[in-house]
């Protein structure tokens, strides 16, 4: 039955988690106005309103995957990359990529419109990898939670990697398409349409609510 049980098409509350990765201020309400513009044209914000709407309706719990880097750099490791974040190949004396945001600040903090409620779980993490050293799969786990719906970005840096450590810890996937987003070229669309369907199913919010039950 159990193998049965794992291939049912709907996502109820008993057995289903919302993964809202780093829905934090700094990403969702950007001080720069073109990256307020991205995001708006996108519907992104709303999108993952109505989803976690659409969870706390039947009963879903939501976990935030989020940012938590020491303010002193303490966690941060100083690596070589061919690029920055932002795709743009590195000179030499160039400084290492850095976290966005740290702990602490307001950029940091949950957006509001998205603020947790009694029964939602915080999950500090310190890597891409909402899985790494966090206790996500444990709270997973002790709910019977066997599948995975996620939103949130950026598609091509957490998300995937996120999704990538879900599918060899056998979570069943749902990814978010009109919740998950990046601005780096072609890289949304490449993990939504090319890696991520291999891994599990790719819906878009009014999809996902529809398969959503007590």
């Amino acid at each position: 039955m159990a193998r049965v049980s794992r291939l049912d098409k709907h996502l109820s509350a008993g057995r289903t988690g919302l993964i809202l990765f780093d829905a934090l201020n700094g990403y969702l309400h950007p001080a720069s106005a073109e990256k307020q513009k991205f995001l708006a044209e996108r519907n992104i914000l709303p999108n993952m309103q109505r989803l976690l709407a659409g969870a706390r309706a039947v009963g879903i719990n939501t976990f935030y995957p989020s940012g938590a880097h020491a303010p002193d750099g303490s966690d941060t490791v100083a690596r070589l990359t061919d690029t920055d974040m932002e795709l743009r190949p590195m000179k030499g004396g160039d400084a290492p990529i850095k976290p966005g945001f740290y702990a602490g600040s307001k950029e940091a903090e949950i957006a509001p419109e998205l603020a947790p409620a009694e029964g939602d779980r915080m999950v500090p993490k310190n890597r891409w990898n909402s899985f790494h050293q966090t206790n996500l799969d444990l709270q997973l786990r002790v709910r019977s939670i066997d599948t995975i719906i996620i939103a949130g970005g950026s598609t091509d840096v957490g998300i995937a990697s996120t999704v990538f450590a879900a599918r060899d810890m056998d979570y069943g996937i749902v990814v978010i398409s009109d919740c998950c987003y990046s601005a780096r070229g072609n890289n949304n669309e490449f993990f939504l349409t090319r890696v991520f369907p291999r891994m599990g199913r790719v819906m878009t919010t009014d999809e996902a609510v529809a398969l959503m039950s007590k």
